[in-house]
């Protein structure tokens, strides 16, 4: 299983990057370059619950990949839905249940200075992809 370029891309960027306050930066540009969701879509069945701050995760599925798409009130979340969707976004739904985003936010470093909010947030937000995929896995 091999990562997608775009989230490679990120990871790489953040390797180059030892001072949180730039890490913290590069998170918030990449939450910037997120297309904005419709209003419509900022809606109750798109929401993620256990996030402190407001934030919509949308899913398409295209036969078995799933593309994701998001947005957050708050710009370091909106950021971290950046990455996730960077990650997620584009691949088939085994590979997403299979994928735990947690371990690879710890690897690259990103988890150990958010709030234990905002951490919560971000595991809530792994655990609604990544409960949606194993779903369509069983089905």
């Amino acid at each position: 299983m091999s990562e997608p370029r775009a989230f490679t891309e990120i990871s790489e960027n953040l390797s180059f990057l030892d001072d949180w306050e730039d890490r913290y930066r590069y998170l918030i540009e990449l939450g910037q370059a997120l297309p904005p969701l419709d209003p419509s879509e900022r809606n109750a069945r798109n929401k993620v619950h256990g996030c402190v701050s407001q934030v919509w995760l949308v899913s398409e599925r295209d036969g078995e990949t799933l593309r994701y798409r998001g947005e957050s009130d708050a710009m370091i979340v909106r950021g971290l839905v950046a990455v996730l969707v960077a990650l997620y976004s584009g691949r088939p739904a085994g590979e997403i249940a299979e994928t735990d985003a947690i371990a690879i936010f710890d690897q690259l470093g990103l988890r150990e200075h958010l709030t234990a909010q905002r951490s919560n947030g971000l595991i809530a937000m792994v655990n609604r992809i990544r409960g949606e995929a194993k779903g369509l896995v069983a089905a």
